[in-house]
């Protein structure tokens, strides 16, 4: 099942950079970040909100906060740069060489996490580094 999320994950992520280039058109970048920011903040507690899942506030650790905090602001500037990358460059550029995440995300969670690399992961990073350099070049 986790598969099929992913897949909706990739399909709103696609449709976002589509709306974002059209959006920002005219519009500081920032500013684009900040107003897209506060609807996904509202849909995000609308959602929590809406299936009783507050509860789940008081269980959190020290560690937890810490770390969603540290990922919230490696999200924000994550959006800040790709708002930016969209408004100067092309979608058809921008997107692949923001999805070197993926291949960055294989590297990093073998050295951080201790996942295991295997041939076919390793082969698939590869793969997705050349295909932006293809994209990109």
């Amino acid at each position: 099942m986790w598969w099929f999320y992913a897949l909706l994950s990739a399909l709103f992520a696609s449709l976002t950079a589509i709306f974002a280039k059209v959006g920002i058109a005219g519009v500081n970048s920032n500013l684009a970040t900040a107003i897209r920011t506060i609807i996904i903040l509202i849909v995000a507690w609308g959602i929590v909100l809406a299936r009783g899942e507050t509860k789940g506030i008081a269980a959190l650790s020290k560690q937890n906060i810490i770390f969603l905090i540290i990922s919230g602001i490696a999200t924000g500037l994550s959006w800040i740069f790709y708002f930016k990358a969209l408004q100067i460059g092309k979608v058809s550029q921008v997107a692949p060489v923001d999805k070197l995440s993926v291949a960055l995300t294989i590297i990093l969670s073998v050295i951080f996490l201790g996942e295991a690399l295997t041939i076919k992961t390793a082969i698939g990073a590869v793969l997705i580094i050349a295909g932006t350099f293809v994209l990109i070049l």
